[in-house]
């Protein structure tokens, strides 16, 4: 995929979309992330971050669902990003899924914004 322009996969219940913004990866995902579609979002996470593209914003504005597996892919690329000098800046978080990140305790080792423009702004 051609990291200077929108990309995008589909796998039924989850869309992912890949775009470079500054010095951002943004990554775009809308529907269920869960056992089935998860590696849909692991594997542009792990392309940006073999790339040299450590600062990954991921917009969740879309995201209605998460389950383990989802948090999990999310979790490890937060260590990469973090061992290569960058995050993962979680953007626009819906409140159902917020509330997984909150009873996990993983809100606490994201770096959490409220919009996408305040995530590429921050």
């Amino acid at each position: 995929m051609d990291r200077q322009t929108v990309g995008s996969t589909n796998r039924g219940r989850l869309r992912v979309e890949v775009r470079t913004e500054g010095r951002s990866e943004v990554v775009t995902v809308a529907g269920e992330l869960d056992h089935h579609t998860a590696d849909l979002l692991r594997t542009p996470l792990d392309e940006a971050l073999d790339q040299g593209r450590a600062r990954l914003v991921v917009d969740c504005s879309q995201l209605e669902f998460c389950d383990s597996t989802g948090l999990n892919v999310l979790l490890g690329a937060r260590l990469k990003a973090d061992a290569a000098g960058g995050g993962v800046h979680l953007a626009g978080m819906l409140p159902v899924v917020a509330r997984v990140f909150e009873i996990t305790g993983a809100d606490a080792v994201f770096t959490l914004h409220d919009s996408l423009e305040d995530a590429l702004t921050g």
